[in-house]
């Protein structure tokens, strides 16, 4: 178990959601609504109810919509209070036990994985681990806990911790699946196997706990010229894991949703919504 706590979390939102067009035109991806919340909102408050007092969402050039959802809006306020509608105010009051932090990406510059975690990373201090999740799918656990809890509390003081959902068999071959030793030590990634190759039937959803040694090569990578590549956050890990880094593979006990498609989208509101 995590003896230092971790306060701090990174939330990539940026990009067009070009897989969610032409609803993404006029709506961030991350602002798309599950029950009455945003998509993002269910990462944000798992990380809080996990200790997070620290969350950096990197943005897109122009985004404003996530800002005027967790900032406060006096004229709403106003409105609410003159019109005696007093009881929605603790709803769309700004959340006093975090921070939140607005890094720009530039949307022409490189991207990938590795170059959310990189812009963000001048501004964690050397030592210090830190929470990566992505902002377009969540874990939810209908009984309120914190899969975020989870995970650090499954991660020893000092290393690094991937999360892993388990999916039935029949579908490892739609995703990258997590090879691990005995003990639960990531080994690699499998993209797409098929069934009967597969190594796990867990799979990387892209939510880690990083220590400052995985950073520092996040960074490393992310100054290297790739000639137009996705940088992916995998190659770094991958290169810490063969010098000899460990990292601990920690099973989901929630049900993964992901907004990214129309699909996944439907179905994460029918299980928040109970239907």
């Amino acid at each position: 178990m995590s003896e230092k706590q971790i306060t701090k979390a990174i939330i990539p939102v940026a990009g067009w959601g070009t897989r969610r067009l032409p609803i993404t035109k006029a709506i961030e991806k991350c602002m798309l609504p599950i029950g009455n919340r945003p998509l993002v909102d269910y990462v944000v408050q798992d990380c809080i109810d996990a200790g997070i007092t620290d969350i950096y969402f990197v943005i897109s050039d122009g985004s404003t919509q996530l800002q005027a959802y967790y900032e406060d809006n006096p004229s709403l306020n106003e409105y609410l209070t003159a019109n005696g509608k007093q009881d929605y105010l603790p709803m769309v009051a700004k959340n006093s036990n975090v921070n939140f932090h607005y890094v720009v990406q530039d949307t022409a510059g490189k991207y990938g994985t590795a170059i959310t975690v990189a812009i963000v990373a001048p501004q964690i201090p050397d030592g210090e681990s830190v929470v990566v999740l992505m902002g377009d799918d969540f874990i939810y656990n209908a009984d309120g806990s914190s899969e975020t809890a989870r995970l650090l509390s499954a991660t020893p003081d000092g290393d690094s911790s991937m999360l892993g959902v388990n999916v039935p068999i029949e579908q490892v071959n739609r995703y990258g699946v997590i090879d691990m030793d005995a003990n639960n030590k990531f080994v690699r990634i499998v993209e797409k196997p098929q069934p009967g190759n597969a190594p796990s039937t867990l799979i990387n959803v892209s939510k880690y706990v990083l220590n400052s040694d995985i950073i520092k090569q996040i960074v490393d990578y992310s100054n290297t010229d790739l000639g137009g590549g996705e940088y992916y956050i995998t190659e770094p890990i991958n290169h810490y894991v063969h010098s000899g880094g460990l990292l601990q593979v920690v099973p989901a006990m929630g049900e993964y949703l992901d907004g990214g498609s129309v699909e996944g989208w439907l179905h994460a509101n029918n299980v928040v919504c109970g239907e």
